[in-house]
């Protein structure tokens, strides 16, 4: 007898008959006992058709952030409808609920939204009465009762944040591929599955683009110290354990993975004073438009005149608010430019076993070097080192490095 939260993405449930496979798999696998809680995202391709709808009204949709919740958390409404429908019609009683009928709150940050509190008393009732209980995921509301999405890979966040606060014994994401990879296996046809990951080195992954899991999501597994089951929904085998500590000895590899991330823009504002506080002016006005800032670069421009300049990433779907924000900051800093480049792409590597190896850095600096890819940028932790490259030549960077760090036996 467990208390298992499921989550399902949307290629999981981009059809009927997608949704019916899913109703029998949950029924067949559910031991006598189990209470199972579903958490699902939009059917396939049905949040891009919201956006595009909102855009055939304005160009800017995403001014209007609180509209665009309203119209984005109907995707789920639809999902969960259907999926609780299909396991009635299997004689399963089921009832479907929304972000906040189970007790999901947020900020009031629309659609990048945050989950501030979470009361499940109502899904407690549900599952006590022997119904497998379906969520909307991606969506939660604010004090005022106002729809919040949770921006991207909501979905996965709600599935976590709510196996912690049911006490869940474990939380299985299904996707459209079976498990954790070395590498996106779609880039990289040598691309290794692990069987197990900590959740330190998910989070790097995750945060430095590997897109099977959210960064927030992996951030609530560890915080909760929930066992984090990532699979496909195409087969019963087993996937990736996401885990505090390993549980078997995988050290083969001192690196973990290499992740990528396309979807990044470069800002290079040219020609500050070089005084204490020009950080602070920069990145303090992006904090306020709620702007994530990720690789950041000062590097002096003339010693004798003082001035420096600032280079940054930031994700392309913030782009345009971003430099807004700063070509207004530079006007004040009486920079001598902003420069923008848009065909850039983030390629990292990941490990916990690069701490006490030297020469990690310098093999995957190599590799690059022997593949013609020049690097823009270099940021490191403890775990990770990134560089930023041409977006053109990505594909190629990644496999360069994979192939230096896991050879083909």
């Amino acid at each position: 007898m467990a208390l298992i939260v499921k989550k399902f993405g949307g290629s999981s449930v981009g059809s009927t008959e997608k949704i019916m496979a899913v109703a029998k798999r949950i029924l067949d696998e559910k031991k006598p006992g189990d209470q199972i809680v579903m958490v699902v995202s939009a059917m396939g391709d049905t949040t891009d058709e919201l956006i595009e709808l909102a855009k055939g009204v304005t160009k800017n949709p995403y001014q209007y952030t609180r509209e665009m919740d309203m119209l984005l958390t109907t995707g789920e409404q639809v999902s969960i409808a259907l999926l609780t429908m299909a396991f009635k019609s299997l004689g399963q009683k089921a009832i479907s609920l929304t972000g906040p009928m189970v007790g999901m709150r947020t900020n009031s940050v629309h659609t990048k939204g945050k989950i501030i509190d979470i009361k499940p008393a109502r899904v407690h009732k549900e599952l006590d009465k022997g119904k497998i209980v379906v969520v909307a995921g991606f969506q939660g509301c604010d004090e005022k009762g106002d729809p919040v999405t949770l921006g991207r890979g909501g979905s996965d966040t709600s599935a976590v944040a709510l196996a912690g606060a049911l006490k869940a014994d474990s939380c299985e994401i299904f996707t459209d591929v079976d498990g954790i990879y070395s590498a996106d296996p779609r880039i990289v046809k040598g691309a290794r599955r692990m069987k197990e990951i900590t959740y330190n080195e998910m989070l790097e992954m995750a945060r430095l683009g590997a897109g099977v899991m959210q960064p927030r999501s992996v951030e609530m597994g560890k915080y909760f110290k929930i066992p984090s089951h990532v699979r496909s929904t195409f087969t019963t085998k087993p996937g990736t354990m996401m885990r505090e500590a390993y549980t078997m000895e995988e050290k083969d590899f001192v690196i973990r993975g290499v992740a990528h991330d396309d979807k990044v823009a470069k800002i290079a504002v040219l020609g500050v004073p070089n005084n204490p506080g020009i950080a602070h002016s920069i990145f303090s006005a992006l904090a306020e438009a709620n702007v994530d800032v990720d690789m950041i670069v000062q590097s002096i421009r003339n010693i004798e005149k003082n001035v420096t300049d600032m280079v940054f990433t930031v994700a392309s779907d913030d782009l345009s608010q971003a430099k807004k924000i700063v070509d207004t900051v530079a006007d004040q800093l009486n920079a001598i430019a902003v420069l923008i480049e848009e065909d850039v792409a983030k390629v990292s590597i990941v490990g916990a076993g690069m701490l006490g190896n030297p020469g990690i850095a310098s093999r995957m600096f190599g590799a690059l070097s022997k593949a013609g890819i020049n690097i823009d940028v270099i940021s490191t932790s403890e775990i990770s080192i990134s560089c930023l490259i041409k977006g053109a030549q990505l594909k190629e960077a990644v496999n360069a490095i994979h192939d230096e760090f896991f050879p083909q036996k």
